[in-house]
């Protein structure tokens, strides 16, 4: 009868995991380029039951765990600023932070700061880095599909897409940024081209997350459910038991 309980308790840690990450991809639906995540779900151990010489298998219920994102494009909308970058195709920026260590995001969301070298919304550079001539304005400036900076006759330097091996092990830091693992692969030169002007909005579409939460919430019900039936079948049992 424990197995029982371990089961619903198995299947409702599995419906919580899968919850967090829809939560996750409703906090971030605006957040531009961001990826929903994907969730999968496994069997946990079968063990071999014999009852009255029966032979089955009984299972410990199941698990879930985020195994990456969805590499589905967002859809691409222009803004007129010059400094906002969308990616068509796949490909990320690259960003240093504050303690040298680079981060991969599509968050186009580009501006400069007081020396004029352009950062994202967090403040953390473009690598390699592109600074804005004094006297240049964000609105001279032009980017080409390849990354190719220039203002005027001036070329300032090339943004250069980045990916990775597998992207689903990158470690998520939250605003849309991606630090690459040794399991990821070391980021290499991606295919995708940079639109100017533009910014990719998230993948998440919120009729299907909306849909799948009410789906995972009734089942996470039915596993609570089942442990409520579960204890109250053992007390039940208990009382049954003949007094010594």
């Amino acid at each position: 009868m424990l197995e029982g309980l371990y089961s619903a308790a198995a299947g409702m840690a599995a419906q919580q995991e899968q919850l967090n990450a829809i939560s996750n991809d409703l906090a971030n639906e605006s957040t531009s380029g961001y990826k929903s995540e994907r969730v999968a779900f496994s069997d946990l151990l079968y063990s071999p039951v014999n009852m009255a010489g029966t032979v089955s298998t009984d299972g410990a219920g199941a698990s879930a765990k985020v195994i990456g994102s969805s590499e589905t494009q967002g859809t691409i909308s222009e803004t007129g600023n010059p400094l906002d970058l969308a990616i068509e195709g796949p490909g990320y920026f690259q960003v240093t932070r504050p303690n040298g260590q680079k981060a991969l995001t599509r968050n186009g969301d580009f501006g400069v700061d007081a020396s004029g070298t352009l950062t994202n919304a967090e403040g953390n550079r473009l690598a390699p880095p592109i600074k804005l001539p004094a006297g240049v304005a964000a609105s001279e400036v032009s980017i080409g599909a390849d990354g190719t900076v220039t203002a005027g006759t001036r070329k300032l330097g090339q943004i250069k897409l980045v990916t990775v091996t597998s992207p689903e092990h990158m470690l998520a830091d939250g605003n849309g940024q991606l630090t690459p693992t040794a399991t990821s692969g070391a980021p290499h030169p991606a295919t995708g081209k940079i639109h100017q002007g533009a910014l990719e909005a998230s993948n998440v579409n919120m009729a299907s997350e909306m849909a799948l939460m009410v789906s995972t919430q009734r089942a996470y019900q039915m596993d609570s459910t089942a442990i409520q039936n579960e204890s109250q079948m053992m007390s039940i049992a208990n009382q049954l038991r003949p007094s010594s």
